[in-house]
């Protein structure tokens, strides 16, 4: 099994919004905003190469909305899914499986392009799209606070499609949603930035590697309480978080960070403030060598 890092961009929030009641003096240290108190964050997808299979983890935002919502993103840098697959030796049509970790745009909407004539088809037309059931009916009836995030041109193609299935959720884990094309894949479902998000965990020279989706967006997101403002439930984001970074440094796993615009990957320690980064790399194979 093989991984690579695909940095399909990058992107602004407000910093606020992404660090939630953390004071700006506080998490500025870690993540400069310019004027407008907006952050560059990253949009880091994962490839997993096992055999003649290619899983793609998210998908990043897309090209397919329009100018006046990209405007509100200011989307920026030279790096791209296609030039990032290209640079592999990939093309979209190589794609076997996309595991989506949650349906909100910036995660999802790299899976849905429009052809020729303009209209809207899953952007990987050989692969099997992946969620779980309780995440889909949550972004089919959304809440409030969430609506804006859920974009039906992002979700309804996949299931007119046919390509979209649902993985197993029975608890926290499952130790195996793919046993045979991706062994040693694991899921933690967490529920506090939204319902039922998937982090997968997969075996990386001899120890694990957790794709931490917005559960730990990034580095500066490690403290306990520094949980991001658009989470639905963040006391629980925080339990999720410990449970899973406890773990973590106790078996010496890798970290990997969708949205950290510096760096991607980074193992642990213990300090007397807590857990935080022992190595970081601005991606995984430089962090493994």
């Amino acid at each position: 099994m093989h991984i690579h890092t695909i940095h399909t961009g990058n992107f602004k929030l407000d910093g606020g919004a992404m660090f939630g009641v953390v004071p700006k003096v506080l998490w500025q240290k870690h993540v400069p905003a310019d004027a407008n108190n907006l952050c560059t964050w990253a949009m880091r997808s994962m490839l997993v190469e096992h055999g003649n299979r290619l899983l793609l983890v998210d998908t990043g935002i897309g090209n397919k909305q329009s100018e006046k919502f990209f405007s509100h993103y200011h989307l920026h840098g030279d790096m791209s899914l296609d030039g990032e697959l290209q640079k592999r030796g990939f093309t979209r049509n190589d794609i076997t499986d996309v595991l989506l970790t949650h349906l909100h745009f910036d995660h999802v909407g790299g899976s849905v392009e429009r052809n020729k004539e303009g209209n809207l088809r899953p952007a990987f037309p050989n692969a099997s799209y992946w969620t779980c059931k309780p995440h889909w009916d949550w972004a089919m009836n959304p809440n409030p606070r969430e609506k804006a995030s859920f974009l039906s041109e992002n979700l309804m193609p996949l299931q007119e499609s046919g390509q979209l299935h649902f993985i197993d959720r029975s608890g926290r884990w499952n130790q195996n949603p793919f046993p045979t094309t991706f062994p040693g894949l694991e899921i933690f479902f967490a529920d506090g930035h939204t319902e039922s998000q998937m982090i997968p965990i997969v075996p990386c020279h001899g120890t694990k590697l957790a794709f931490m989706a917005d559960l730990t967006p990034a580095a500066a997101h490690l403290p306990t309480a520094w949980v991001i403002g658009y989470d639905t439930r963040p006391l629980l984001t925080m339990d999720e978080k410990q449970l899973l970074l406890d773990l973590a440094v106790r078996e010496d796993w890798i970290l990997f960070f969708e949205h950290d615009a510096s760096n991607a990957c980074c193992r642990l320690q213990s300090t007397e403030k807590g857990i935080r980064p022992r190595e970081l790399a601005p991606t995984l194979e430089e962090l493994v060598g």
